[in-house]
């Protein structure tokens, strides 16, 4: 039961990364425009929060060993997630508006400012849902001899949840959802996982 609980979070961790991402891109284009510049930087700093998120997520596991953990830094990337559409125009607009009204844009500045962008909407809840996988490899790998098996199967939780995030938000959500809403039930999705946590640790603290 351990197992499938751990599998099924870091496969919606997975999941919610990569609906970011794809929709995060097309979030920034309204702004920033629809060049190759926009993915190139949406991708880099995805990738980047992952690395950061791996690499601490570890650390953490090692440290506290306690799935309850997770509930707060997954209710704030919830929550940051859930109301992007209210409090990141903003940001954006600040970006795209220090540059003078009518002059050209910099070249430097026509790829960095999309890295800004996507660094300040989206480099936390990416970095908090990339924890996930090292974290449960921790808590369910509880002998040295089965912790190949355990990283095997949370990464290839993660990476099937990845994809069925890539094809729903290209082929579903897109469709039928506006992307605010889209943002919105990512970030309530991720709530979601807080309570699953907490559950988690209940259950194992009753056995």
């Amino acid at each position: 039961m351990l197992k499938a609980a751990a599998a099924v979070l870091v496969f919606l961790g997975g999941f919610a990364v990569m609906v970011l991402e794809i929709i995060g891109a097309r979030y920034l284009a309204k702004d920033f425009g629809g060049s190759f510049y926009v993915w190139i930087s949406q991708i880099g700093v995805i990738l980047v929060a992952l690395a950061f998120g791996y690499a601490i997520g570890g650390a953490l596991a090692d440290r506290f060993k306690r799935a309850a953990f997770l509930a707060a830094p997954l209710c704030a990337a919830g929550l940051v997630t859930l109301f992007i559409p209210s409090f990141t125009p903003s940001l954006i607009e600040a970006i795209v508006m220090r540059h003078p009204v009518g002059a050209e844009i910099p070249s430097l500045w026509q790829k960095l400012d999309p890295v800004l962008g996507s660094t300040l909407v989206f480099f936390l809840p990416c970095f908090v849902l990339a924890i996930l996988s090292p974290y449960m490899i921790r808590l369910t790998a509880r002998q040295l001899e089965h912790v190949g098996t355990m990283s095997g199967l949370m990464y290839a939780a993660s990476t099937v949840g990845s994809i069925a995030g890539v094809f729903v938000s290209g082929y579903v959500l897109i469709d039928y959802l506006a992307v605010p809403d889209i943002f919105r039930v990512t970030g309530v999705l991720t709530l979601c996982l807080a309570g699953l946590s907490l559950a988690m640790d209940r259950w194992l603290a009753g056995k």
